[in-house]
């Protein structure tokens, strides 16, 4: 077990134990703890979240109520053999345990602060500066009460909520661990500063759902593709459970005829879904035929459009007089195929920008970008708006580390995966 250095307050995470770092067993909607340490299942990613945080240096407690003991229905050494196989696994400071049940009134067993407070003086730990992840109302409660952050994981359990906000919600321990380095982040860090909306490209519900919760993300694009993949069958309903969910933050969705009075019609009923949409229509048919005048029919009807697959600056000034009616609108030209072809896109871009910034009621958008730097890239050039999948999303808790620090990360990924493979040679 770690120990915190003597005379210098230091910064935790609380970690409720069952359902935040290991399974829980779910009956009829509610957790249970694992009677015995067979029952123990890691959740995924455990073991390289706790790293992330203990690498920002936190101290990581857990404090967790063990009821069953008391009720008779687990044995005390049982608990404890849970507690150090999550020792070897994890890399956890130490385990603060409350035995009782509510009829004993005591001070320690959640909702009440007994834990936290004794791990506090035990390491010196600063709790207005620290976090409590937890997954049940009596987690929230108790962090509250002891003053530091609260983070929910949100499984969704059949009981009642906090009675208090968490200042966090989320659906994972990795999630959650974003959020808390996110937080500690200075408020010089780069992504503090960016001027730039990002808005999140994709069509899994959930993961948009995920993403709307972070308040780095601006809005929501999405198109047939994407949804394909993400295995939509009912578009219209894919839609509208989109909207349900994200009701104020603009999300584009696109029509996919081919004939530009079917893609009127497709458009205008997409429209009426939300005050939040933004049609896409494409730039030209496959017969490469310009959609300019339908676009120009959208705008003066008050659709909100997103006109995609630009490319040139030659495409970018007739949609942009096309769209001159336009109540409010995104020009996407797609940066990141430009680049496939070899060439730079930042010069198109900044073209692209002085020529919308002449125009009130339209946003550029870079679209389809292939790395993170593209987003500091398009910052730089006064960008209303890019895109990012998931996978680059992913990436962003990684600005602004430090190359030494991601260095000997990587030294330490190649000799794990070297272990963990078998490899060796004989010499």
């Amino acid at each position: 077990m770690g120990v915190g250095l003597e005379g210098m307050a230091r910064r935790a995470v609380f970690l409720d134990r069952d359902g935040v770092i290991n399974a829980a067993i779910i009956r009829a909607g509610k957790p249970y703890p694992p009677a015995s340490v067979t029952d123990v299942v890691l959740l995924e990613g455990a073991e390289d979240s706790l790293a992330r945080l203990r690498e920002r240096g936190f101290l990581l407690v857990v404090v967790t109520n063990q009821p069953d003991v008391r009720r008779g229905t687990t044995q005390r050494k049982d608990v404890e053999e849970i507690h150090r196989f999550l020792a070897a696994k994890l890399p956890l400071d130490d385990f603060f345990v409350c035995y009782h049940d509510d009829e004993d009134d005591c001070a320690c067993r959640k909702p009440q602060p007994g834990l936290l407070k004794q791990a506090a003086d035990k390491y010196n730990i600063d709790i207005a500066q620290s976090y409590l992840i937890g997954d049940r109302w009596r987690d929230i409660d108790a962090g509250a009460a002891a003053g530091c952050r609260t983070v929910f994981i949100d499984h969704r359990y059949n009981e009642r909520r906090s009675r208090l906000a968490p200042d966090i919600r989320v659906d994972s321990l990795s999630e959650a661990v974003d959020r808390i380095l996110q937080d500690i982040e200075p408020r010089s860090h780069p992504l503090r500063n960016l001027k730039v909306k990002i808005f999140a490209d994709g069509a899994n519900l959930a993961e948009m759902c995920d993403l709307y919760r972070n308040p780095i993300i601006s809005g929501f694009t999405t198109n047939p593709t994407l949804m394909r993949k993400a295995g939509v069958a009912d578009y219209e309903r894919f839609a509208k459970d989109v909207l349900g969910a994200i009701p104020d933050r603009p999300i584009s969705f696109e029509v996919f005829s081919d004939e530009f009075e079917e893609m009127e019609r497709q458009a205008l009923k997409i429209a009426s879904w939300g005050d939040n949409v933004f049609v896409k229509i494409p730039v030209t048919n496959t017969r490469g035929e310009s959609a300019a005048s339908l676009i120009c029919r959208l705008s003066g009807r008050g659709v909100q459009l997103n006109v995609t697959a630009l490319m040139t600056i030659k495409q970018v000034l007739e949609v942009s007089r096309a769209m001159s009616a336009c109540p409010a609108g995104y020009i996407s030209v797609f940066a990141g195929r430009i680049a496939d072809t070899g060439r730079d896109p930042v010069p198109v871009m900044r073209e692209a920008v002085e020529i919308l910034n002449e125009c009130g009621n339209l946003e550029l958008i870079w679209a389809s970008p292939r790395e993170l730097l593209n987003i500091f890239q398009c910052d730089a050039i006064g960008c209303h708006v890019i895109t990012a999948t998931r996978d680059i999303l992913d990436k962003l808790p990684t600005v602004g580390k430090s190359l030494n620090e991601y260095s000997l990360e990587t030294v330490k990924m190649f000799r794990d995966d070297a272990i963990r493979a078998g490899f060796h040679i004989d010499c």
